[in-house]
């Protein structure tokens, strides 16, 4: 698809559509790189919105969230949490403008709750929407063919249990759709809506350590989500993989005294998906190994297949760390740092966040700042609301 064949109100919505061939970005002729760890092999996969932070929060903590203090929002992160969660339903509401500072219309809104089946099991849903605003259509002498709106949406089913005193575990399914050209015809190709199932699996281990006077709590997370078929945006086309991805996380809490606490954490992330090889001028392969695989095999093969051996391989994982103070349990202020190597991204930030917690509901807001290169995110402030449903009818309750 070309630019010089239609004209997008929001040109730069285009990225987005990139993730319909993901694959053949992925296998393109690389004999001009480095062949070595030090090329730049990057990842590519369709449908990365959803790899996105959709809160406020874990946005503020530099998409720290497998080992936090479980919320409304521990779908996204870790499902197992859920299990934790200390009231019996709480619902979140959030929104990011994406690309504010080139175009207005492009959003990632995010809805999901839970609710405590007894005190071991929770259930909890989830929407993901990605609207990436207006595009108008012409023809190669201008004339206008149509309009659209190209979106992509994801919804979850999560259910977690705890299995003991300080362990649980978790699992979600999820539907996922984008529909990114309207059906257009694209090199004689007919287009349609890509569609895919997924699913996460989760651990969470959560256990309190009192020592010095002082409340303590160890958790850590794992999280393997998206693990689900292909995705295709026309009948003949490639089959791309959705981002099967790994999480790992840890995180220490600390109450100070009965006004202050604070947390720190770290999350390890790694696509579970094929390292693109190194190919010939005819497209075979000299380093690396074929990604023509299915989403199992591809999951597996992951952690052994980048052409530029292990030092590669060492590259294709990204490290946040977030640190989290609350005062009164009532105001928090977050801060974190995400790091990705240069061959497989660059993406480097810093984040900035605040909390504001009422009895019925609290409010999260988020901010990043760009280190190496600029992020669809910079200069944008996100926020998330979230309500708390047990204060609320205990406040009905008293009035």
């Amino acid at each position: 698809m070309n630019n010089k064949n239609f004209h997008m109100k929001n040109a730069v919505a285009v990225f987005s559509m990139l993730a319909m061939t993901a694959g053949v970005f992925g296998q393109v002729n690389n004999t001009s790189q480095l062949s070595g760890a030090d090329a730049l092999n990057t990842i590519t996969t369709a449908v990365p919105f959803l790899m996105i932070a959709p809160d406020a929060r874990g946005g503020g903590l530099a998409e720290v969230g497998a080992a936090t203090s479980p919320d409304a929002n521990s779908i996204h992160w870790n499902p197992a949490k859920l299990a934790f969660v200390d009231k019996k339903m709480g619902v979140s509401i959030s929104y990011t403008p994406w690309l504010r500072a080139l175009v207005p219309d492009i959003n990632l809104a995010y809805i999901s709750g839970y609710k405590q089946i007894n005190k071991n099991q929770t259930f909890g849903m989830s929407l993901l929407y990605f609207s990436l605003g207006d595009i108008t259509f012409t023809d190669i002498v201008g004339n206008t063919t149509g309009q659209f709106k190209p979106n992509e949406f994801a919804i979850d089913m999560a259910y977690s249990r705890k299995l003991s005193e300080d362990f649980s575990g978790g699992m979600a399914l999820r539907y996922i759709y984008s529909n990114l050209t309207g059906g257009i015809q694209v090199e004689s190709a007919q287009t349609h809506p890509g569609r895919s199932v997924a699913a996460d699996v989760s651990a969470y281990y959560h256990h309190q350590l009192d020592a010095g006077g002082k409340k303590n709590v160890i958790s850590a997370g794992i999280d393997i989500s998206n693990i689900g078929s292909k995705i295709s945006y026309t009948d003949a086309g490639t089959k791309d993989f959705i981002p099967t991805n790994l999480r790992l996380g840890a995180c220490f809490k600390s109450d100070l005294d009965d006004y202050n606490s604070f947390s720190i954490a770290v999350d390890i992330n790694k696509l579970l998906v094929p390292t693109p090889p190194i190919r010939d001028s005819v497209g075979g392969i000299l380093l690396g190994k074929d990604p023509n695989v299915s989403p199992v095999t591809g999951i597996f093969q992951s952690f052994g297949d980048a052409p530029g051996g292990f030092k590669e391989e060492l590259k294709e994982y990204n490290y946040s760390a977030g640190l989290e103070y609350w005062y009164d349990k009532q105001f928090a202020v977050r801060a974190g740092y995400f790091h990705e190597p240069t061959t497989k991204g660059n993406r480097k930030y810093f984040t900035l966040g605040a909390g504001l917690k009422y009895s019925v509901f609290g409010l999260d807001f988020a901010y990043l700042i760009p280190t190496e290169q600029r992020h669809p995110l910079e200069n944008t402030l996100r926020f998330s609301l979230l309500f708390d449903f047990d204060s609320f009818k205990s406040q009905n309750k008293t009035n």
